[in-house]
């Protein structure tokens, strides 16, 4: 699907699954570092922009921004970060299915070295403290995608939202692990994998997956032990080398769209919600993930990771831009 097959594509796409997004909420606080901070250093920061983030945030952002409507589950508390986020999703059109009275949402400090890379330093809130009647109140039918975050599922509620998947009938989970892959439990990663879901990995991510399956790192490789594995969909983002798809069918390596780089913040996220809007939709995954490199190469073009481009913003972007790297 070269960039005018993407565009001519965009303007049907229409969701013929249901899409339900669980996972946070939060602050990010984002500021320019020279460079990471070091033991006892004392280094001066540029504070760049306080924006809404969150990685399931992220992805109802981006969802919405495409046309679909999803239910978002991103558990909205009391106090100054929750009226902050709360406010701006008002404005966006966006509600979550969850509010609380018990406490605050959590914030991420966040640091973008010069060459965009960023890294988190995260406080918990009521997006990590997941409630058995939060998840009883959601309807989530038959054929569903479902969007999960490895932020949860690393936290002690990550049971809690296990079990309940587990109950759930005839859906597709889609699993951003991000960087706490390494923190979920043996046990309750692989009853996590028992439930088949659609898994995205970023190169660091993906380095982990394949020390744990004792096999080279190199996607295709990783792809084919993967699905021997756990029989699961498996998409390994490699930056502006594009992406690798497999479905225990085909191995197709899906091209990026060439970007200049602002900050990464985001990326991942915003690259689930494009995937999740093809697959809604009915694309193959090799089309979805197409979709995805689209919408994750506008924003890391973009400041901050609540930044997701609506259809003609990406239309725009991907015509004015070079087809493939």
């Amino acid at each position: 699907m070269n960039a005018r097959e993407l565009t001519d594509a965009l303007e049907t796409l229409t969701a013929a699954r249901p899409v339900t997004v669980i996972g946070a909420a939060v602050i990010d606080v984002i500021a320019d570092a020279y460079a990471l901070p070091w033991r006892g250093c004392d280094i001066e920061l540029q504070q760049q922009s306080v924006n809404i983030g969150g990685c399931a945030l992220n992805i109802a952002v981006a969802l919405s921004r495409l046309g679909v409507t999803a239910q978002n589950a991103l558990p909205l508390g009391r106090g100054v970060w929750a009226d902050i986020i709360r406010q701006s999703l008002t404005a966006r059109g966006i509600v979550s299915a969850i509010n609380t009275d018990e406490g605050d949402n959590g914030w991420c400090l966040a640091l973008v070295e010069p060459d965009g890379e960023r890294t988190f330093m995260s406080f918990s809130g009521v997006e990590n403290q997941w409630r058995a009647q939060w998840l009883d109140s959601l309807c989530v039918p038959a054929r569903s995608l479902v969007s999960l975050s490895g932020y949860q599922l690393a936290a002690p509620c990550g049971e809690r939202l296990v079990a309940w998947l587990e109950q759930l009938k005839d859906v597709t989970p889609f699993i951003d692990f991000g960087p706490r892959i390494a923190d979920i439990p043996p046990d309750l990663f692989q009853r996590i994998m028992a439930c088949r879901p659609i898994v995205s990995l970023n190169r660091q991510e993906a380095a982990i997956a394949a020390e744990h399956l004792n096999v080279a790192a190199d996607p295709q490789t990783l792809g084919r032990a993967w699905f021997e594995r756990y029989a699961a969909p498996l998409i390994i983002r490699l930056d502006k080398e594009g992406a690798w798809c497999f479905d225990g069918t085909d191995a197709c390596h899906v091209a990026a769209f060439r970007a200049r780089v602002v900050d990464t913040i985001g990326a991942g996220d915003s690259h689930a919600g494009g995937t999740l809007a093809g697959l809604a939709a009915g694309w193959t995954l090799a089309q979805a993930v197409r979709l995805g490199n689209a919408v994750a190469s506008y924003v890391v073009s973009h400041r901050g990771g609540d930044c997701a481009p609506d259809r003609a913003e990406l239309t725009r972007q991907l015509l004015l831009a070079d087809e493939d790297v």
